[in-house]
């Protein structure tokens, strides 16, 4: 695919757009984390309350060093050992470095650092991580197809970065890297 593609969607996500792409397991929508309009036009898009926060997905771990700063060396070697790949972690943020409309209710924020081509490009593109939640409204199953996307948001100038779903069957899995528990199973 052309690298011009990844290109725009950066631009897009400059001019405050929400963009739809192809994720591990089912297609995303994201936007700038750090624009607080772009992230309430994409929760409503979803219906989607503030409260439940939504995830950040970065193309590389230099993209999130300053989240991993505070974290014990175990706690770093934790993370670390499952990035790249499909494994969302939230991670603290004592120093409250992420927006509240991005962490929602929660304390800490959710991070991926993904192996999946299409997020790394775009954030490559971009130079900074994305919010990244499914690509449906709130009540409907994911969408796996680009067709899905479309028809879910049928009635929004969405960009859509055109690509192939990873090998994942299921969105990634969620640990609360503090408890250790596992908040959503893959």
């Amino acid at each position: 695919m052309s690298e011009l593609i990844y290109q725009d969607a950066a631009q897009a996500l400059r001019n405050g757009e929400v963009i739809a792409y192809p994720t591990e397991a089912v297609w995303g929508v994201g936007c700038d984390p750090f624009n607080e309009q772009a992230v309430q036009k994409l929760l409503d898009l979803k219906n989607r309350p503030v409260e439940k926060g939504v995830i950040l997905a970065a193309g590389s771990v230099e993209q999130v060093a300053f989240l991993l700063d505070e974290l014990s060396v175990q706690q770093r070697e934790t993370v670390l050992a499952t990035w790249p790949g499909p494994y969302t972690w939230i991670l603290p943020d004592p120093k409250n470095q992420i927006p509240q409309w991005i962490k929602g209710d929660n304390s800490g924020v959710a991070v991926r650092v993904s192996a999946h081509s299409s997020v790394k490009l775009i954030c490559q593109a971009y130079g900074h991580p994305i919010v990244s939640t499914s690509a449906n409204p709130a009540g409907e199953q994911p969408a796996r197809t680009q067709g899905e996307v479309s028809r879910y948001f049928a009635s929004t100038s969405l960009f859509i970065v055109p690509g192939e779903l990873g090998g994942q069957q299921k969105p990634t899995e969620i640990r609360d890297l503090t408890s250790g528990g596992l908040v959503r199973e893959s």
